[in-house]
């Protein structure tokens, strides 16, 4: 690319929006879809599927779901009828209807769009074709409790994992086994129709049955592996006695499991990736490469407690015996993935900010590097922050703010922290969700 290259902070901006831009849930469906001979064609692996558009009902749901329909209605044809349940309100052309839930704590509203979710699905007429559009965040977004429980006590055992650090899987597990929709129970309620379901993944590994906790997939988890998760993340004592006697009930036998991988009602259903963590990072290298970046990828998806992945990435690009350490180039590590934070303090922020400031604490001094951690979504934990960027001069910087860096980590108050020293990266809800992207630029020994 011609011209003088970005300062450090434009260049991973633009880098981060050009990862964004290759997960967007428009842009996933249209790659997906094509028309064919009069129907819709659905290409992917290992099958392809022709749908006639006017016979389909379309779920749309999760964080995606306004611009996941927006393409379908507009690339494969207008659907008989059309349900998107979403993060933000948003206008859908007729027959489309909208319901906004909430997230990542559920709300009245999606406890609505739960119910609402149900009934589109058991009413697909026997001649229609059903297609879901899913993107992650869907299982709070449209979570209804089952019977017995209420939504407070449905609330409050999730922000207890939250919380606690709990792993995506081991929070799905859970709530499979509290929620009407999730672990297989949407497909319960369309029977043995034929559908697709075209996913945007936000989890690492693409599982079908962690994805918004696997509306239409079988559920390996059980009742008794929701106890056990509860037990080992030391929230059982604090959640709700009602959830605690239905989880038992459940691991007795006297509440039916969730569907299993052997059922018969997912023979005839298919799902297909369209975007993931993996296409966002490469889009970020391609991008990159235009720069003539030296680039150093990072393999295998970041994972675990956020500030110790920040000490652990900065102190390798410290250590002199890394591997590609030097360069007359410009060089940008990338990584992908998603952390986790175990709240201990009364402070604010998210996993990408925590990530931030345990790397700005190694890396204070070095002036060659320039670490920016961000959710693709454009949302990291209870902040109007997408991440934070870390340099050399942050932990300063907060210094003469009047911010202590090591306090705000203890607290867990990342956003109070860089909100002060200046480093917050805010890009307002992205229409996507494809996990985190952290990515260093090292500029070369001068």
């Amino acid at each position: 690319m011609s011209g003088a290259p970005p300062e450090p902070r434009a260049l991973l901006r633009e880098l981060f929006a050009a990862g964004v831009a290759a997960v967007d849930g428009g842009a996933a469906v249209r790659r997906a879809v094509r028309r064919a001979g009069g129907g819709v064609e659905i290409v992917g692996t290992p099958a392809r599927f022709l749908l006639v558009p006017e016979r389909a009902h379309v779920l749309a749901a999760g964080k995606a779901a306004l611009a996941m329909a927006r393409a379908w209605h507009a690339h494969a044809g207008v659907p008989r009828a059309g349900l998107a349940i979403a993060r933000e309100p948003g206008e859908l052309p007729a027959p489309w209807r909208v319901h906004v839930g909430g997230h990542p704590l559920p709300t009245d509203a999606s406890a609505q769009a739960g119910r609402a979710a149900l009934a589109f699905a058991a009413a697909v007429p026997a001649d229609a074709e059903l297609v879901v559009l899913l993107s992650g965040g869907a299982s709070s977004l449209m979570s209804a409790p089952l019977p017995g429980l209420t939504l407070a006590e449905l609330r409050e055992t999730t922000s207890l994992l939250l919380r606690s650090g709990a792993e995506i899987g081991e929070l799905n597990g859970v709530r499979k086994h509290l929620t009407a929709v999730s672990g297989g129970r949407l497909a319960e309620a369309m029977g043995a129709r034929a559908a697709v379901v075209l996913v945007l993944s936000d989890v690492i590994g693409d599982d079908f049955g962690t994805i918004a906790s696997g509306p239409l997939a079988p559920d390996p988890t059980t009742f008794a592996g929701a106890i056990a998760t509860l037990r080992k993340r030391g929230c059982w004592a604090s959640v709700a006695a009602a959830v605690r006697t239905h989880l038992e009930r459940g691991a007795a036998g006297e509440i039916p499991e969730t569907p299993k991988p052997s059922a018969q009602l997912f023979e005839r259903t298919r799902h297909l990736v369209v975007a993931n963590n993996e296409r966002a990072l490469d889009a970020v290298a391609e991008r990159a490469r235009s720069w003539d970046l030296h680039l150093v990828r990072e393999p295998r998806p970041i994972r675990g407690e956020a500030r110790d992945v920040g000490a652990r990435i900065a102190a390798e690009l410290l250590d002199p015996h890394t591997p590609k350490q030097e360069s007359p180039q410009r060089r940008l590590w990338i990584f992908g993935g998603e952390t986790t934070v175990s709240v201990r303090g009364d402070g604010r922020g998210g996993r990408c900010q925590e990530l931030a400031l345990a790397a700005a604490l190694k890396l204070a001094g070095e002036r060659r590097m320039t670490l920016l951690a961000a959710g693709t979504d454009g949302s990291d934990g209870p902040t109007p922050a997408a991440g934070a960027f870390a340099d050399g001069e942050t932990i300063a910087r907060g210094s003469a703010a009047g911010v202590d860096a090591e306090q705000a980590l203890a607290r867990n108050d990342s956003y109070g922290f860089f909100a002060r020293e200046g480093g917050l990266f805010v890009t307002g809800p992205t229409g996507t969700n494809a996990l985190d992207v952290v990515m260093v630029l090292v500029e070369p020994h001068s």
